[in-house]
């Protein structure tokens, strides 16, 4: 707080106009928030509320604000899209957030809903122990799913834009989120450590996202890796795969996967000159283990004086 005066001097040197969306919007999501300080999320409900405030409110105003600054135009649907946009990162941001949250002192952040994972564990700080690794992976692969059923909203949201610096300020983030969410899906390190994309792939993400394109196929392949981690034994399993496949069959409706480099392949393929390298290296370590052998054997040879000739002989020969 002792260094609010420059939010305070930036915010007015804004014109009125965004003054006024940044007002209401603050308001509301402090007096939403507000409401979560001593009431704890315990429905599905509960949770998509909360996330409505911090994160679909802030979508909202965002979207005033490109829509005051006359650089895009809203459309109809426009409330429901931008609370699906924030929606969609800030659940996110809460299944990757499980450790951090629940080791905050002096207590504990719960934000995953008492509704879900009261079925697996008496406790949610109970999911940090290894004896319930298999129930905590259950009920993250439910809070993944849970968020899958935003995508087709962002989507729309983001192929309506015009101006493509707010394109990407946009875009950038929501392949990010999907990108995390493939990473935490079935992975119990999401209850033992830091789970994150890693800076080669958000370096691609950040020069690559340009057009709608590029996020359908960014999508799309991250879909795909998240698809390939379900287990058809999981309690969700069915649910998520069907979520998977409606984002797929998107994706694919574009018709221009075939054409583009992909976000998460691209990396895990050794380039030819890289393959020439490491043979040479290993011939060159091959050629040099083999002389190495050689000296020794002159070395040992040089104690005896009868054989000292024909080890020298034979050396050089070969």
């Amino acid at each position: 707080m002792d260094q609010f005066h420059h939010v305070s001097s930036a915010f007015l040197q804004l014109e009125r106009g965004y003054q006024e969306v940044i007002e209401d919007i603050t308001k509301r999501m402090g007096a939403g928030m507000a409401k979560f300080i001593c009431q704890e999320v315990e429905t599905m409900e509960d949770h998509t509320e909360y996330c409505y405030y911090v994160a679909g409110l802030l979508g909202f105003g965002l979207s005033k604000l490109f829509l005051a600054s006359g650089l895009e135009v809203l459309t109809p649907d426009w409330e429901q899209l931008s609370n699906s946009m924030g929606l969609f990162l800030h659940k996110t941001h809460i299944i990757k957030d499980y450790l951090e949250d629940i080791n905050e002192i002096p207590e504990p952040r719960k934000f995953w809903p008492r509704q879900i994972w009261s079925k697996y564990v008496g406790k949610l700080e109970d999911f940090k122990d290894e004896e319930n690794s298999t129930k905590a992976v259950q009920c993250l692969n439910y809070m993944v799913t849970d968020a899958l059923i935003h995508i087709e909203d962002c989507f729309k949201y983001m192929a309506a834009l015009r101006d493509p610096t707010i394109f990407r300020f946009c875009a950038i983030p929501q392949i990010m989120a999907i990108g995390t969410l493939s990473l935490c899906y079935d992975n119990v390190q999401v209850f033992r450590s830091v789970v994150k994309v890693r800076r080669g792939i958000t370096a691609k993400v950040m020069d690559r996202t340009k057009t709608m394109d590029d996020v359908y196929g960014a999508f799309y392949d991250f879909s795909c890796m998240l698809n390939a981690k379900v287990d058809k034994k999981d309690p969700n399993a069915t649910e998520t795969l069907h979520r998977l496949e409606v984002v797929q069959k998107l994706c694919r409706d574009i018709g221009v996967l075939q054409k583009r480099n992909s976000l998460v392949k691209d990396g895990a393929q050794p380039k030819p000159l890289i393959i020439v390298m490491l043979l040479v290296l290993l011939l060159a370590i091959g050629f040099a283990y083999l002389r190495a052998n050689r000296v020794i054997e002159i070395n040992n040879a040089i104690s005896d004086p009868d054989i000292i000739m024909n080890t020298v002989s034979k050396f050089f020969s070969n």
